[in-house]
């Protein structure tokens, strides 16, 4: 831990290096920084179907947006996004199924408690929210933060579980306490490349109160620096995207909320341990962290589809909504799981 800390210190040391000056001129052209709020309402005004709604749960207060018809499919976004993350495949998804896409907590206008945000407690979230609705089995997916907790959610309620899909990352293992402190290939590069991203936000996420001070009110700066790092197409996420992004990290409760998920890692793999095989059908889709995530889920996983998202970066739904949607109806639909 200490040489974590240590780390992150100097990560944020040249963090806080970068001028306001330095930081309009690495965004995107016509990506400004936000000047009004985005609101939830209208944001869902531009998905035709769609509606908001908030469900209280073991004192939790949890935003989702719901829409379509058919059978159950739950969305969980992950870091640094929210909802609106999946905002490109909801409506092609709908078309089959009542998608209910959830903020997590900490996330977006749900709750941010000062605790709970080990997967296992945030699955509890979900369910008991899926349960509000009146649903005893739903097809879960998520992304990145998100896909850890719907991973906990059918270890911890299989029963509750039709299928599952994981993106972008899998639920904590002992694998995380592999990470080099420093790059293995040389200076860190401004894209992803094809070898093992350089994953420091982990570490940096793990100082209580730092970060807070540091990016409240800038947040902008680490966010644009992750989706220009992790995408190949840039305009993916545009200037609206990353308003709202930027909104919903903007502040030093948003940030230590955000990182509360993070600082559960030992947790979750404390809690790994214990979970036994997957019996559903799992789907993955990843772009980056393709063969990390085949690796660790499949020893989990009994029925395994795991499968490369062509041409795109850590956010799969965004730069390449057409692959992602399409994989996961034809999953969804004929989950042909013969461990591949």
């Amino acid at each position: 831990m200490k040489c974590l800390s240590l780390f992150s210190s100097i990560a944020m040391a040249l963090a806080v290096s970068v001028s306001a000056t330095h930081a309009a001129e690495v965004l995107p052209s016509g990506a400004a920084h936000a000047t009004g709020k985005v609101s939830d309402a209208a944001l869902v005004k531009s998905l035709p179907g769609f509606k908001n709604a908030y469900t209280d749960v073991d004192g939790v207060r949890l935003h989702y947006v719901t829409g379509g018809k058919g059978e159950p499919l739950v969305l969980l976004p992950g870091w640094p996004e929210t909802w609106w993350t999946f905002h490109k495949i909801m409506p092609a998804l709908a078309e089959h199924y009542t998608v209910i896409v959830i903020d997590i907590r900490g996330m977006g206008t749900s709750s941010r408690p000062t605790d709970g945000y080990d997967k296992k407690t945030m699955a509890k979230d979900i369910y008991a929210l899926v349960q509000s609705l009146g649903y005893d089995k739903v097809a879960i997916a998520g992304h990145d933060i998100g896909s850890a907790v719907a991973y906990a959610y059918a270890e911890n309620y299989p029963q509750a579980t039709d299928k599952l899909v994981m993106m972008e990352f899998p639920h904590p293992d002992e694998s995380l306490l592999t990470f080099p402190l420093l790059p293995t290939q040389g200076p860190v590069g401004d894209k992803v490349g094809s070898s093992r991203p350089y994953l420091w936000w982990f570490a940096f996420n793990q100082v209580n109160e730092l970060p807070e001070k540091l990016l409240a009110g800038r947040i902008r700066v680490e966010q644009d620096w992750l989706f220009k790092y992790f995408l190949q197409d840039e305009n993916a996420i545009d200037a609206r995207d990353r308003a709202v992004y930027e909104q919903a990290y903007n502040s030093g409760e948003a940030i230590r909320a955000g990182n509360a998920w993070y600082q559960a890692f030992g947790q979750d793999v404390a809690d790994n341990k214990g979970y036994g095989k997957l019996e559903m059908p799992v789907l993955v889709l990843a772009g980056p962290a393709y063969p990390w995530m085949k690796a660790v889920v499949g020893k989990k996983a009994t029925k395994l589809i795991a499968l490369p998202v062509p041409n795109s970066g850590h956010f799969v739904q965004e730069e390449q909504p057409d692959f992602v949607s399409k994989t996961m109806i034809d999953f969804l639909q004929n989950p042909d799981t013969s461990n591949r």
